[in-house]
């Protein structure tokens, strides 16, 4: 009869390893994410530039102030639909995520207002033309932001 030794079992409480930031970006649950961020995107968005607009015709605030402050309130409505819908079962508490959601958008702003200075005064587009085109470039990028280092779900 062979000697049988008994080896306790070791438990860890450490998380597996997590695969390459390509595997998890180009992943299904990526994809899902970015469907319900765009969808949510598209929606605030359209809620910014409304106000934009009624900032900038109706109330005569400066355009780049105007594209500030919507920009700005846009994303704190988009961090209420992205903590409940966008990225389900994160861990990260909502002041931290809150915080963290807010320099992404900080982030995104100067991007956003930056592109949007350029396209409007470099190439004379329509402000409301720039301010679209702005946001396609940098709401890709803080979307990655937010999915891989805020959220933490993919």
């Amino acid at each position: 009869m062979e000697d049988v030794i008994d080896t306790p079992m070791i438990l860890t409480t450490e998380a597996p390893p997590r695969a390459g930031w390509h595997r998890r970006v180009f992943s299904a649950k990526a994809a899902g994410h970015l469907l319900r961020n765009t969808i949510v995107s598209c929606c605030t968005f359209a809620f910014g530039l409304g106000l934009m607009w009624l900032l900038v015709e109706q109330a005569g605030v400066n355009k780049l102030v105007a594209a500030g402050l919507s920009f700005l309130l846009a994303n704190t409505i988009h961090y209420i639909f992205a903590t409940l819908w966008i990225f389900p079962g994160s861990e990260r508490a909502l002041g931290p995520g809150y915080v963290f959601f807010f320099a992404n958008a900080l982030i995104g702003m100067v991007a956003t207002v930056a592109l949007f200075d350029l396209s409007m005064y470099l190439m004379s587009s329509h402000y409301l033309v720039a301010r679209v085109v702005a946001s396609l470039f940098a709401g890709l990028v803080m979307f990655l932001l937010n999915a891989m280092l805020n959220f933490r779900t993919v």
